[in-house]
């Protein structure tokens, strides 16, 4: 078999989990943008938000898009898939697509946007569309020009801004478009997607690799399939210890082996301990701190233990992210822990 047929085979069985395009893409390709969805139909979860969307636009009534929401939950590729549907095969002609964190002056706005706007092709019809991703990192001269060419194109040319921060966005710019929300993804369509993709690339995983994919990603399907990309590469069958091991994560096992050692050791001890685990594994404080604010909250504790610990893990984050030492920051965590387990004996008298 020739490798064309090969590929013509691979995009065939693709189709189920997304659509890609008429060339087969390369082994090399990012699996996040081999497998984009480039239907409406092939996108998951914000199933109320891809109806509202489609109702929209059968009833030709368009409006200007606001999509905010975490990375990798879907925005960029909802507008395309808009795209496509709207213009077919002149899909190139009818779209500027921008991304502002690189292009974010009020030069953009003035030229690219302002020329391709007033651009009328002799080919097509319709509404063009503009599509500014990472709006947020537009300055504020940027938006206040931007404000007035959505108002004086709007005959012609529809725009979908694209951010992760609402609130960096001006008011004006906010009410001239229609908002909505793209949250985390579902954790059983994630688990879905990323099971079919498994599948396609010949990918071993286990149950629990699977599932430690899914809970790094947090609702993230860049990152879950950058993860899964990642490891696959690095090992031949994928466990869960692989999953962590790749992205240098700590390992369930070792934030419970921390808990334990803050709760039920003297102050020296623990200390010793969490330093030789970070020194042995590559752990960083951070992803420490991370983890153990999930698990505080999943404990029996009161709530005065909780906010006491809590409390002192963000002032402890706070610290670490603007560079301090991570064996003094080590110090000041079990010396939280220390003092939670006062409140506990006290609590228990």
């Amino acid at each position: 078999m020739s490798s064309d047929d090969e590929d013509a085979m691979d995009i065939e069985r693709v189709t189920k989990v997304a659509k890609v395009e008429e060339s087969a893409a390369p082994d090399t390709l990012p699996w996040v943008e081999k497998y984009r969805p480039k239907e409406l139909t092939d996108l998951i979860s914000h199933h109320q938000i891809l109806d509202t969307i489609t109702k929209l636009i059968n009833g030709g009534k368009m409006p200007h898009f606001l999509f905010y929401g975490p990375p990798g939950t879907g925005k960029t590729s909802t507008i395309l898939a808009v795209a496509r549907k709207l213009y077919g095969k002149n899909y190139s002609q009818m779209i500027l697509e921008l991304n502002a964190s690189d292009d974010r002056g009020i030069n953009v706005v003035r030229d690219q946007i302002k020329d391709f706007a007033n651009t009328r092709s002799m080919f097509t019809t319709g509404l063009k569309l503009v599509v500014l991703d990472e709006a947020d990192a537009m300055t504020q001269p940027a938006q206040a020009a931007l404000r007035r060419v959505i108002e004086k194109y709007t005959k012609t040319t529809r725009f979908c801004l694209i951010c992760n921060y609402l609130n960096k966005l001006t008011p004006a710019i906010q009410s001239r478009c229609t908002r909505f929300r793209f949250g985390p993804l579902m954790t059983d369509d994630v688990i879905d997607r990323v099971t079919q993709i498994s599948k396609l690339e010949g990918v071993k995983i286990t149950e629990a690799g699977l599932s430690a994919v899914v809970r790094l990603g947090q609702g993230d399907m860049r990152k879950c399939l950058n993860v899964l990309q990642s490891a696959h590469m690095g090992y031949d069958k994928i466990d869960e210890e692989e999953i962590y091991q790749c992205t240098g994560q700590p390992l369930p096992s070792d934030i419970q082996t921390i808990f334990d050692t803050l709760f039920n050791k003297g102050f020296k001890f623990a200390v010793d301990k969490i330093s030789k685990l970070q020194s042995t594994k590559g752990l960083a404080l951070q992803d420490i701190i991370t983890e153990l604010h999930r698990k505080i909250l999943k404990v029996e504790f009161s709530e005065e233990v909780k906010m006491i610990l809590i409390d002192k893990l963000a002032d402890i984050e706070h610290r670490l992210a603007a560079g301090t030492s991570e064996k003094l920051n080590l110090g000041a965590l079990v010396g939280a822990f220390q003092l939670a387990r006062e409140q506990i004996s006290k609590e228990s008298k």
